[in-house]
């Protein structure tokens, strides 16, 4: 059994399938902190009904000094039930944020074995221009069973990324801005250093989006943008980029153009960045 699940579905088919009984809606807004915006206020103010919050900042592993780093199996079997999402259903994830944040969630509940989850393209800012229904009163969801079952194929760590470096079996590709990537311009979060894993490749996260709407470009140009980076898009791929987050759309862009072997370094440049061992290209 493979995962061949549609990655998007558009606002028109959502606004079709809102009263689906299978369907679970999630809304995974997340912000950089020098953004000053409050997700979860955002989402008590105006979200698409029937949708429950997901807080990466909460559904994370919290012993860890490293932001938003996976959570534990338990941990996200038990948050999942209480969102009352659960095996046999269809999660459709957005976000209202800058950074794509649903397809961190997209990934991680892939990661975690939910295979039948797709991003809105083109979020809650087209779903609202387009003028779809929002609702201010969050649900009560039913709890549902979860099964999860963490697939550590996907997800690298410092180790790995330290090895790779001599051993260059993967390639690594940055979703940072270039000007975070090229170290002219400071990281947001302090205490980390400037500039990038030495011979990893940026394409920043926003190259996959079309600019006017937020929705993702189609495969052939998606594909184009990443070997014209220099990808070579038969060979494995490890997507980095600050924390996480961003790197995800990267994944999200490559499960479109059917690339099968990648894995998101889940601490990122906050983890790679904050070493004094780490080499910087």
């Amino acid at each position: 059994m493979s995962d061949t699940a549609p990655a998007l579905v558009s606002t028109e088919w959502l606004r079709d399938h809102l009263a689906a009984p299978d369907i679970r809606i999630v809304d995974a807004s997340w912000h950089l902190p020098p953004a000053g915006r409050d997700a979860h206020r955002d989402y008590n103010e105006a979200h698409i009904p029937g949708a429950v919050f997901f807080d990466i900042d909460e559904i994370c592993d919290l012993d860890n000094i490293l932001p938003h780093m996976l959570p534990s199996a338990e941990k996200m079997s038990s948050r999942m039930r209480k969102l009352g999402i659960g095996d046999g259903n269809r999660v459709i994830v957005y976000d209202s944020s800058d950074v794509c944040s649903a397809a961190r969630v997209w990934l991680m509940l892939k990661i975690f074995g939910l295979w039948d989850v797709a991003v809105l393209d083109g979020g809650f800012g087209k779903w609202r221009r387009e003028h779809g229904p929002t609702e201010d009163i969050p649900p009560i969801p039913r709890q549902r069973h979860f099964s999860a079952r963490y697939n550590a194929t996907r997800v690298r760590d410092l180790d790995h990324m330290r090895e790779n470096l001599a051993t260059k079996k993967e390639q690594v590709v940055d979703a940072r801005s270039a000007a975070r990537f090229s170290g002219s311009e400071p990281e947001p979060r302090p205490g980390l250093k400037s500039g990038a894993i030495p011979g990893s490749i940026n394409v920043f996260f926003r190259e996959m989006l079309n600019p006017e709407d937020g929705t993702f470009k189609k495969p052939a140009e998606i594909r184009r943008i990443f070997e014209q980076a220099g990808l070579d898009l038969t060979r494995p791929i490890v997507t980095s980029c600050g924390s996480g987050i961003s790197a995800a759309v990267l994944m999200l862009g490559l499960y479109l153009i059917g690339h099968k072997v990648n894995a998101l370094y889940d601490g990122s440049w906050s983890e790679w960045g904050s070493h004094k061992e780490t080499p910087v290209r």
